[in-house]
């Protein structure tokens, strides 16, 4: 690959999910293969990558302030914008004197030929899962981000990811397995396993026998799914978490819920986007499922995973919403006691089929509704934290701030570790075995058993 003069440099500003971070370490990596040098100052860098997310009316209005400062400080930064919001004509319209290089997510492997305005790439969907090889560079040295796949084929009416990253394409089993080996091997403790829908996943198996470092075969079928994959995943040797994100309701299956209850790395978390507890505004939604579907599946993962924790995605005020079906979803997280939830005011996303629907639920009224299912949360998750009083879990430390270590249990909870002040230290990095003391109703506290 043609390297660049080494004093270029590049900035990356992400917005969005963990799909966009994990995008942005793969960008990052890319750059400094050919030759870019990392500058945390935005408005000194010589190509300052803005990394979008168009799910969240909050979101797209960012990226109106943060390019044109950049711009306006910075003027000789050539400026790259990719992401959700790279395909939309609204937006180039509005920044078309602003932004250089407009690259879809998929065509990141081109960068280089639009930085030095070779060639202009035809917009290529196939290449969907060729910029999943590129190496990323991690930022960080104890948890990773490992995409499976990339785009969606569920259509959901609000949402912009099928347009914005196309079809579910998924890398080869083989691949995803070498970078977990690679990244466990180097002292990696967790590895989240990420794609629009993960319970889609699929890798074709060319030979009869698929076999890796992990000493785990798969045989005697056309293709390895998820569970499979999971399974490849657990065997690998060594001492670390597996975690997993996002799952659809319609797709978790029976199957899937077994094997997680058996491999013993695999987290006890599971997010299950719920959106939505009334039937008719699920199939607005076009979610393809109900919402006696939903409940049943939670109360039969409880059975099989009593210690699990379950978080979920809703939104208010969509199209239509009356205060009744309101209702049903604040009466679905009262009988879910959920542990978390990310709940957003529904705001029409460009090119999605709820754009044609009458928004008519007012802002303030979707600003009741988000604080009405908050009050239920923050109550079902505090009561769902008490239980975890006097046990004694494992943690895995993530850093440390103002004389207290922090990290997270194997159910994704938050603890703050309190007895630092006994000079226990370099826990960074590592599992560490904690005594619960405190709960509160987004996270834990505890000392070192």
């Amino acid at each position: 690959m043609v390297r660049f003069m080494k004093h270029k440099t590049y900035n990356i500003i992400t917005l969005g999910c963990q799909m966009n971070k994990s995008d942005s370490e793969r960008i990052a990596g890319y750059l400094e293969n050919l030759g870019y040098k990392l500058n945390n100052d935005r408005y000194s860098s010589d190509l300052v990558v803005v990394n979008t997310c168009g799910v969240r009316q909050s979101a797209e209005d960012r990226i109106y302030g943060i390019i044109p400062r950049i711009k306006k400080k910075n003027p000789k930064a050539k400026i790259v914008l990719t992401g959700c919001l790279s395909n939309r004509e609204d937006v180039k319209k509005r920044l078309k004197e602003k932004v250089d290089i407009w690259l879809p997510t998929v065509q990141i492997p081109n960068l280089k030929y639009q930085i030095t305005n070779k060639f202009q790439i035809p917009n290529n969907k196939s290449q969907s899962c060729g910029y999943l090889k590129i190496k990323s560079k991690y930022s960080s040295m104890i948890s990773a981000f490992v995409p499976i796949g990339n785009g969606c084929n569920n259509f959901c009416s609000y949402c912009v990811v099928p347009m914005a990253r196309g079809g579910e394409v998924y890398r080869p089993a083989k691949d995803i397995v070498q970078e977990v080996e690679n990244l466990v091997k180097i002292g990696y403790k967790e590895i989240n396993l990420i794609a629009q829908n993960v319970n889609s996943y699929k890798s074709q198996i060319t030979n009869n026998k698929f076999q890796t470092n992990s000493k785990l075969q798969i045989t005697n079928s056309k293709q390895i799914n998820f569970s499979g994959l999971l399974q490849m995943i657990n065997s690998i040797s060594g001492n670390f978490w597996i975690r997993f994100s996002t799952s659809h309701p319609k797709d978790m299956s029976d199957e899937l819920i077994k094997i997680i209850t058996n491999c013993k790395k695999v987290c006890r978390h599971i997010h299950l986007p719920a959106q939505s507890g009334d039937n008719e505004i699920l199939k607005k939604m076009n979610r393809n499922y109900t919402a006696g579907h939903y409940k049943k599946l939670i109360k039969k993962i409880r059975r099989a995973m009593p210690d699990t924790s379950i978080t979920t995605d809703a939104i208010v005020g969509f199209p239509g919403e009356t205060r009744e079906q309101f209702n049903n979803t604040a009466e679905l997280f009262k009988e879910m006691k959920f542990d978390m939830a990310y709940v957003s005011k529904y705001s029409p996303r460009p090119g999605t089929a709820a754009e044609n629907l009458d928004d008519n639920v007012s802002r303030e009224e979707k600003k009741k509704r988000e604080e009405n299912l908050m009050r239920i949360l923050r109550k079902t998750a505090w009561e769902n934290n008490k239980q975890y009083i006097g046990e004694i879990v494992e943690v895995l430390i993530e850093g440390e701030k103002n004389n207290f270590y922090f990290g997270k249990i194997k159910t994704g909870k938050s603890v703050r570790i309190m007895n630092y002040e006994l000079g226990i230290r370099n826990l960074v990095g590592k599992f560490v075995k904690v005594k619960i003391i405190k709960s509160r109703d987004f996270g834990l506290e505890g000392e070192i058993a």
